[in-house]
């Protein structure tokens, strides 16, 4: 089986599994962190194969919509890419990125003043990077909406702070507004990107962000 054909048979795998996803991590998310993934590479000396499995298979099985458990995705993935009878390494390679691409894997544990990182690749950077782009900006914006509705969180709340520097057991608890999550995640990603053309991105982005929250308020207030 040629590499064009294990991303499509992959790429079908995914469609069919997320039918039905909540609209921030549906294909069409998938499709847009494959589409940075392969921009993103572009400028990067990477497995080409591992950087598109592990951008289409990142959120195959999200930990917050299966009881928070962290297991099922990198499992899922593992059976499916075995099933493809493709070589270990970069299957292992893949797991490894599903394992720790989220943001919530950057934060320390609440016994440890250290992040929980125990894995690095520019494989993993890459689709990293890509994932994260799509948090962020206006997409991002209209994904943390959209997933506040899901969750029936209020929009925002001005008696209900926002929670700095979080655990990461903390941070998987946490239902606090929406607007908050842009404090406790959104932008703080522009300065965690790993590559120049995910830096360079997320620049533009985050400004957008900072544009859309001033406005917010503004409306909030009734002063525009």
């Amino acid at each position: 089986m040629t590499n064009t054909e294990i991303v499509e048979q992959t790429i079908a795998f995914v469609k069919e599994t997320l039918q039905g996803a909540e609209g921030g991590h549906d294909w069409f998310h998938i499709e847009r962190v494959f589409k940075n993934t392969l921009l993103i590479a572009k400028d990067e000396k990477v497995d080409i194969l591992v950087v598109s499995l592990g951008a289409l298979l990142h959120d195959i099985a999200d930990a917050k919509f299966h009881d928070g458990d962290e297991s099922i995705g990198p499992q899922m993935a593992r059976t499916f890419l075995h099933s493809l009878k493709i070589d270990s390494k970069v299957i292992a390679h893949v797991v490894k990125i599903i394992e720790n691409i989220s943001f919530k894997s950057s934060l320390r544990s609440e016994k440890s003043k250290a992040n929980n990182a125990a894995f690095s690749s520019m494989e993993l950077q890459v689709v990293q990077d890509a994932d994260r782009l799509d948090a962020i900006g206006a997409i991002g914006i209209a994904r943390a909406f959209n997933y506040g509705g899901f969750k029936n969180r209020e929009l925002y709340n001005p008696e209900i702070p926002y929670r700095a520097g979080m655990t990461k057991a903390a941070y998987k608890k946490s239902n606090s507004p929406t607007i908050n999550h842009f404090y406790e995640k959104l932008l703080l990603l522009k300065d965690l990107m790993n590559t120049e053309t995910g830096k360079k991105i997320a620049e533009e982005r985050h400004q957008f962000m900072l544009h859309y929250l001033k406005q917010f308020y503004s409306e909030w207030d009734g002063t525009a």
